[in-house]
């Protein structure tokens, strides 16, 4: 029997060794030292030299879990205590986990384990230091494999020193095979309980408890967009993430820039980061203390931090893709030394639930309500269908959104967990946070919804698995929800989840995606919401032909861009404050502004990448200005604000053109510093060519010069002067894009915001298509792009095939309307060829 080897063995040496080093084991060891164990040995053998930092150590075997068992005649007593298991009995799984637990504890461990292990935690004291720290984690034979992750269903112990601290947690590893949850999962997924062995992971500690540590994805979680990596991060060990106890902060990088040498973070969100778990220096291993205020409203990682694990994440993902013959897309655990400040990787394995699904049918979402639609599971609430905000459903509590299904049941509050035996099945299960102790009735849940925990937490994770909607992070939903109150979870609206009061109605549409037809006309899609854009890009679609800078200026800056610029001068103190709140992070008041514009547009143009989005620039009216925070002091009181200063004529104002620089250098980070050269910026509401010019003057003063760095810059053709004058602006502009909505209270005289001339609003009357018909001529005659991306094609499809009869280049829709359209241009493009 071989004890401790740091040499090369034969394969049958290496499986009745009792211990292996992690540098003489690669992913094919999973039968002999777990999934776990079999990963971090394949990354410090084959991705340590391409720069990746992961500690080192050693890990007890199958073999040495099995030599356990049979030496003390385990199994048969085992197989006694499991005769009359049934784990839909929450009660007698609880009683069968037990009891195996406890024989297992109390059986001691042969002395040739137990000198084996105390072997190799000496080596590795040799090589730190006496009494090293190492944290002591399961790794079961059949966990971390591409279709059941196992992840949590068996004990991790951090901080842990001296021999008889990892001998012992070393014994409760190994009798965490039998924890409930396990046993539970187990049969979920069909492996035998006797055919699973557990090996133990004993790994150096990284200091994380010194700073920061966190959990992150080579894909997206919710959506399966594989160009994304989302990385999740709070202070102190990683536990609290992984469990769900913190929410923490979650970033965004754009994988394809990334690798071209760009700094693509497509999304930052600020986390409440309540705690950090620390070591404790009395009897227990780690504690949780509370953070303070000025370190929670603080980013835990710096942004150089962020790239350098994103950038591993891609080192990680390819190298298993290969290995695997296969995409495989990781989940990962990483922890920052507050010692060394070094970052490493301390786990990986197969992200196990958005790789597992197919791509052929997409399937939506959406509550209806008084006979209209709210909100697309698929997309963003299209303008036609929207409810008035008067009828609009107002949600009990909020947080995030893991998928993006809606169901719904009578509430089942539930804080402690030895009463999950009161769970009924079907109901929605509300709680503080879940561990893996809750996953025999999370699996019985219609939804899960909890008050702390990120995308990444363990709620989150299973709930993904399970393929039960679960909104987390909500702050106080054990509060406000009602045991035994009906209600309804949506994960159909975005990335917020909404809980409402009630049954309320919703559709699930499913279509399927093989066989579609491919049109000669290029299908776009308008996106105003960046956060719904990694799903909305799974639709078919040749880009986004208007992405509206409008909806992130007001839902997600909410400052006017001068009152930023401006803020000393701020007359309001209670503005002002409010400002400074929400600007806190930044001493520069404008480079909020450009963070926010850039990450926003940045989302949209990584979603769609390397297609054309089309990106707006923007085009409030000087009353909707005024709105926003700030507003009051910078726009002026106009009667008719629909024809007033808006659009074109703000950006080389001199009351404007210090904000317009703003949106010229977030359009030029996307552009320069993110790699995202398919964004196209475009010009609204320009009234002559020689205002173009204007337009154009201030662009290329802040970094956007025509032509340069493939730099197209189109115009909205929105004013009847466009078309008349549409060959003077194609001397001026790359392309034109038709507002119909625009064109046509123009050219009808209609004012689109008056009840009583609406009913005469129709962008199918013959005015209006002529004007879209010389507009398009025009275009063509100059060699210019030219698409629509107006209400009406979304509207009426038979507008959609004058369109194509006219020759369009493209045509933009909302989202919920691409499918039904491109079938009809097909149609259309068939009978005219």
């Amino acid at each position: 029997m071989t004890i401790v080897s740091k040499s090369t063995l034969s394969l049958s040496a290496q499986e009745r060794s009792l211990i292996l080093w992690f540098d003489e084991i690669g992913i094919a060891d999973i039968p002999v030292v777990g999934g776990k164990n079999a990963s971090l040995g394949e990354m410090i053998q084959q991705l340590t030299p391409k720069g990746i930092n992961v500690p080192t150590g050693f890990a007890t075997t199958a073999y040495a879990y099995r030599h356990f068992i049979q030496s003390a005649g385990l199994e048969a007593k085992l197989r006694k205590l499991f005769a009359d298991l049934d784990v839909e009995d929450v009660k007698n799984l609880r009683e069968r986990g037990k009891k195996a637990r406890s024989l297992l504890i109390h059986t001691p461990f042969p002395v040739e384990l137990r000198e084996a292990i105390a072997t190799a935690y000496h080596s590795l004291c040799e090589q730190y230091n006496a009494d090293t720290d190492v944290a002591v984690r399961s790794s079961a034979t059949a966990e971390d494999l591409p279709d059941a992750s196992f992840a949590g269903q068996q004990e991790t112990y951090l901080n842990v020193v001296g021999v008889e601290g990892v001998l012992a947690a070393c014994h409760k590893c190994f009798a965490s095979l039998f924890t409930d949850r396990a046993i539970s999962y187990r049969h979920a997924k069909g492996f035998d309980h006797f055919s699973i062995a557990l090996a133990v992971g004993v790994q150096k500690m990284v200091r994380s408890d010194l700073a920061t540590s966190g959990v992150m994805f080579s894909i997206d979680t919710e959506t399966g967009f594989k160009d994304a990596a989302l990385i999740t991060a709070a202070y102190g060990l990683g536990e609290n993430v992984v469990q769900g106890s913190v929410n923490p902060d979650e970033y965004y990088v754009f994988k394809p820039t990334l690798k071209a040498g760009f700094c693509p973070i497509i999304d930052k969100r600020l986390g409440s980061k309540e705690l950090k778990m620390i070591y404790d220096d009395g009897s227990k291993f780690t504690k949780n203390v509370s953070v303070s205020p000025s370190e929670r409203g603080k980013f835990a990682l710096s942004d150089q931090e962020i790239l350098q694990l994103a950038n591993w994440a891609c080192l990680i993902e390819d190298h298993y893709s290969q290995v695997h013959g296969i995409f495989t897309p990781m989940d990962i655990e990483w922890a920052k030394d507050g010692i060394t400040n070094q970052l490493f990787i301390v786990q990986a394995r197969p992200e196990t639930v958005q790789s597992q699904k197919t791509g052929n049918v997409l399937r939506s979402y959406r509550l209806v309500l008084r006979n209209r639609e709210w909100g697309i599971g698929n997309g963003e609430k299209s303008s036609h269908s929207s409810l008035p905000d008067s009828q609009s459903p107002i949600p009990l509590v909020t947080g995030r959104a893991i998928g993006e299904a809606i169901s719904q049941g009578k509430a089942r509050l539930i804080l402690d967990v030895h009463k999950l035996d009161q769970f009924q099945v079907g109901e929605v299960l509300v709680t503080e946070r879940t561990d893996p102790d809750w996953e025999p009735i999370m699996k019985r849940a219609s939804a899960i919804v909890t008050n702390s925990g990120g995308r990444t937490c363990h709620a989150a994770i299973i709930a993904r698995e399970l393929g039960v909607p679960a909104i987390v992070g909500c702050g106080n939903a054990t509060e406000i929800l009602k045991p035994g109150q009906e209600v309804t979870i949506s994960c159909a609206e975005g990335e917020e989840g909404k809980v409402y009061a009630g049954l309320l109605p919703f559709e699930v549409e499913e279509v399927p995606l093989e066989n579609l037809p491919r049109t000669r006309t290029q299908i776009l899609m308008n996106v105003g919401n960046p956060q719904e854009a990694l799903s909305l890009s799974a639709i078919p679609n040749d880009g986004v032909g208007l992405a509206r800078t409008e909806f992130i200026i007001a839902n997600q800056i909410q400052i006017h861009p001068m009152a930023l610029i401006h803020y000393d001068s701020l007359k309001d103190e209670f503005v002002k404050a409010k400002i400074a709140d929400i600007t806190s992070l930044y001493d520069e008041k404008p480079q909020y502004f450009v963070d926010k514009l850039a990450q926003g547009i940045g989302r949209i143009a990584a979603a769609f990448y390397p297609k054309p989005v089309i990106v707006r620039m923007s085009d409030f009216k000087s009353n909707e200005y005024a709105n926003l925070l700030g507003g009051q002091q910078f726009e002026p009181h106009e009667e008719n604000p629909m024809l007033g200063w808006r659009g074109a004529a703000r950006y080389y104002d001199q009351g404007y053109r210090e904000a317009f620089a703003l949106e010229c250098h977030a359009i030029r980070r996307v552009r320069k510093e993110m790699g995202l050269t398919n964004v196209i910026p475009m010009i609204p509401f320009c009234r002559t060519p020689d205002e173009g010019r204007l337009v154009l003057a201030e662009m290329a003063k802040n970094g956007l010069k025509q032509g340069v760095n493939d730099l197209q810059i189109y115009v909205m053709c929105e004013l009847p002067n466009n078309v008349i004058m549409a060959e003077e602006f194609a001397e001026v502009f790359d392309g034109f894009s038709i507002g119909s909505n625009d064109l046509t209270q123009l050219t009808l005289g209609i004012d689109r915001d008056s009840t009583l001339v609406a009913q005469l609003f129709d962008e199918r009357s013959q005015g209006v298509k002529r004007m879209v018909k010389m507009a398009i001529e025009a275009a063509k005659k100059c060699d210019r792009k030219i698409g629509i991306c107006g209400q009406a094609p979304s509207d009426y499809p038979e507008f959609a095939q004058f369109l194509v009869e006219q020759g369009i280049d493209s045509i933009s829709l909302n989202p919920d309307s691409v499918l039904k359209t491109m079938l009809e241009v097909a149609k259309v493009e068939g009978s005219n060829s």
